[in-house]
């Protein structure tokens, strides 16, 4: 954040350098002077979605694939994976000097910083107090709640950071942690806000109120308010807006983005209307006969994610693919399994410019979190919290819950519905932070199973990146990585 203000600062005053002092630069646009219109603000709320997926490694197009499930019991670097930085996250040796550590946190603050220029300029022009306008301020408080619920699971304490920082005073720029409930507080403060929002709108990749509303259910159920969370999930289930596909495909192909399912995706050749999917690029093999690709990497072994699910269950073989068709010779050939999801066999020559998006909330995990928090809430699984689950599992072709294991303890049903979790969400974002939240001792158990022998308490947290550290002395270390 001090790096990207202090080059802003520095661009103003090389602009003043070359010029007289008395002469007005006609080129240059500051936020003071670009928010005029709608139209500017639109803009500006279109950038903070940039933010998080507008090229190959940013948050939401692969890197934070690498940090929630390079990390956990699901995936593991293979012999071709050769970036040391990669490999630490796999093996669980990571340290604060790990550059993805220090991507999460750089582009996390970018996406607020964005956010919270356009609220703050938005809010204090007296000109933009259409319904539009606020319908932006409020879909850009969304964005800076997913950002910090993304920051405060990774990191807990972290700089709560909430207007546009004008002055390069050691009090502006040195912010200090914020406690974790605080952090919380504010992105429930500003989820709340953004219910205000349309239920539909017409532009498909824009933030709606089901949007808010899902989010506030996921985070209540992260803060283990489990009363909340059901009610929030339920309030969702119960408008009908949203539904699943009857085909567990569609969530992920192309023509079906943006469907009933989907509540808030990452857009790819959509909203920011030029980046590709990239996972799409590295979801199955570009050379075949042989193996190639790096979803290869994924923990195929007895005991494995592949072997987690039935030979029945509908969504293996989307999830997952054993066969290919050579572009090159039209052969049908045998690999091992590889991640399937987000592969886009209309763009085999450029995977990475799939236009296949990215789910980031969708109707199936809201289904999952009223199952889990009416658990939680009762003290054991409800006939509603059983038929939650069992929509799920209806659409995957699998035996109902409520038929094979009737009468489940509260322990016994959460952990099914953990599993339904890790078989229904894979590769969306959510492996790690579902281990992490159950605590140090399920987290570690869960790694350790995996093989991952290097796995400790202090793992349900990443460390702050040292280069913070370094250039913030008001910033402290997440206490078990000091």
């Amino acid at each position: 954040m001090k790096k990207l203000i202090i080059f802003s600062f520095a661009s103003l005053f090389l602009i003043s350098a070359c010029n007289p002092l008395d002469e007005d630069p006609k080129a240059f646009i500051s936020s003071t002077n670009f928010y005029k219109t709608t139209e500017d603000a639109d803009a500006a709320v279109i950038a903070i979605h940039n933010a998080i997926n507008s090229s190959t490694h940013t948050l939401y197009n692969r890197l934070i694939q690498i940090a929630t499930e390079m990390a956990t019991d699901d995936y593991e670097a293979g012999p071709r994976a050769r970036n040391a930085h990669v490999r630490a996250l796999s093996n669980l040796t990571h340290d604060a000097s790990n550059d993805r550590m220090i991507e999460l946190w750089r582009q996390s603050y970018d996406g607020i910083n964005r956010a919270n220029v356009a609220i703050d300029n938005i809010a204090k022009n007296p000109n933009l107090n259409s319904q539009k306008d606020k319908d932006l301020i409020n879909e850009a408080k969304f964005l800076r709640a997913l950002l910090y619920f993304n920051l405060v699971r990774w990191f807990g304490d972290v700089p709560l950071v909430l207007h546009e920082t004008t002055v390069l005073t050691s009090e502006a720029i040195n912010v200090s942690n914020t406690p974790e409930a605080d952090v919380y507080t504010q992105i429930e403060n500003d989820l709340i806000d953004a219910e205000a929002l349309p239920v539909v709108q017409a532009n498909k990749g824009r933030v709606t109120a089901g949007a808010a509303k899902s989010i506030l259910a996921k985070v209540y159920l992260t803060e283990k308010k489990w009363q909340k969370a059901a009610e929030k999930s339920k309030e969702i289930i119960d408008s009908k807006v949203y539904d699943l596909f009857e085909n567990y495909a569609d969530v992920f192909n192309v023509a079906s983005k943006n469907g009933k399912e989907h509540i808030f995706s990452a857009q790819f050749k959509g909203l920011t209307n030029w980046n590709g999917n990239m996972l799409a690029s590295t979801a199955a093999p570009t050379s075949v006969p042989g193996i190639a690709g790096d979803q290869a990497d994924a923990l195929h072994k007895e005991g494995g994610l592949f072997e987690a699910f039935a030979e029945d269950d509908k969504r293996k073989y989307i999830t997952f693919a054993v066969e290919f068709v050579s572009p090159t010779d039209g052969k049908t050939y045998k690999v091992t399994p590889h991640f399937n999801k987000y592969y886009d066999p209309s763009t085999p020559a450029s995977p990475g410019q799939s236009s296949k998006n990215t789910p980031i909330i969708r109707f199936a995990e809201v289904l999952l979190i009223y199952a889990e928090a009416v658990n939680e809430q009762n003290g054991g699984p409800t006939t509603e919290a059983y038929a939650a689950v069992d929509r799920v599992r209806t659409r995957a072709g699998i035996p109902l819950l409520a038929t094979t294991s009737p009468g489940l303890s509260q322990d016994a049903f959460r952990e099914a519905v953990f599993e339904e979790r890790r078989k229904e969400l894979v590769y969306e974002y959510q492996r790690w932070f579902d281990l992490a939240r159950r605590g140090p001792d399920y987290f570690v158990a869960k790694l350790k199973a995996a093989g991952k022998t290097n796995a400790q308490p202090k793992h349900v947290h990443f460390p702050i990146p040292q280069r913070e550290l370094d250039l913030n002395p008001n910033l402290k270390q997440v206490p078990a990585w000091r």
